[in-house]
């Protein structure tokens, strides 16, 4: 069996949610705490085993580039004031093993498009395919959990977890067929279905481990929801004629999509910090007190 070794990161959307924090920076270049949402997705990729980082950009995300290469001002600067510690952690931020590579999707046709953007260097071997705006927080890497399950079933894999029954029209929902505790065959899949029309509410969250042969269906789909090459559409596609699997992955997954997701991962990965977690948690004690003291009305006018 052909090793996994390269991960895929779309990286070409807009961020609109989060505009006007995203006019001129990425969305994956927000920080929770002191890294940015693409380095916790890269870390994840590295503990995996893989070594091989494509990234599929449009305009404007040359600081992602940027922050994957090496900083030469910024280190001589460090070392010229002492501050080595610094410099240790600039040097270090990522194994030095790693390799990234880059290509443009040019229109934003869809998450399916942005991947099939990645085949020329992806090639035909397996890969993993990493949304960065679903920071999950695991104490085995989620992308690891599912290379071992493809390593035991050499079949594709798509992360999910239970969602509530009315948010299915935010995900890509499976029809599951148990294979065991927390793996599923997956029978059908739906891109956003309304509620009434749900297969079931185990939603696909941004992790992926595909076989090359999902490139084949991606070429074939027609335009989908939005007029978008869907990638749930080439996964309903490609489990057909080879299993595909669902995985509910051990974790805790961040929807830093959302701006109340990505609070979230904010305080609670602050809260576990080692520089800053002790006085962090002092701080979020003398706001709960404050808002115990003086609660704010719900009412509206």
């Amino acid at each position: 069996m052909t090793k996994i070794r390269k991960a895929v990161f779309p990286v070409a959307g807009l961020g609109t949610r989060f505009l006007p924090a995203t006019k001129a920076s990425p969305k994956e270049m927000l920080p929770i705490v002191d890294k940015p949402l693409i380095q916790y997705a890269v870390e994840e990729a590295a503990a995996a085993g893989i070594t091989e980082m494509i990234f599929v950009t449009g305009r404007g995300k040359r600081s992602i580039e940027d922050h994957f290469d090496k900083a030469y001002e910024l280190e001589a600067e460090l070392a010229s004031h002492g501050k080595l510690k610094l410099l240790k952690e600039i040097q270090t931020l990522l194994p030095n093993n790693l390799h990234y590579s880059y290509v443009r999707q040019s229109e934003a046709l869809g998450l399916g498009h942005a991947v099939l953007c990645a085949k020329p260097l992806v090639g035909d071997e397996p890969f993993a395919v990493v949304l960065a705006d679903d920071l999950i927080d695991a104490e085995v890497p989620v992308l690891k959990q599912m290379i071992d399950l493809y390593e035991q079933h050499a079949s594709s894999v798509v992360g999910v977890q239970t969602v509530p029954l009315d948010q299915t029209y935010q995900y890509g929902i499976v029809r599951p067929q148990s294979m065991g505790v927390r793996i599923h065959r997956v029978a059908d899949i739906v891109e956003k279905p309304q509620p009434e029309h749900a297969p079931s509410t185990l939603g696909v969250v941004g992790r992926y481990v595909f076989t090359p042969d999902i490139f084949d269906h991606l070429e074939r789909i027609q335009p989908g929801t939005g007029g978008e090459i869907q990638l749930t559409d080439a996964i309903a596609s490609l489990l057909k004629v080879d299993p595909v699997l669902a995985y509910e992955f051990k974790g805790h997954r961040y929807d830093c999509g959302s701006k109340l997701g990505y609070l979230e991962a904010s305080v609670n990965f602050a809260l576990k910090h080692p520089a800053i977690a002790e006085q962090f948690s002092e701080f979020i004690a003398g706001v709960q007190r404050q808002v115990q003291a003086n609660p704010v009305s719900t009412k509206t006018a």
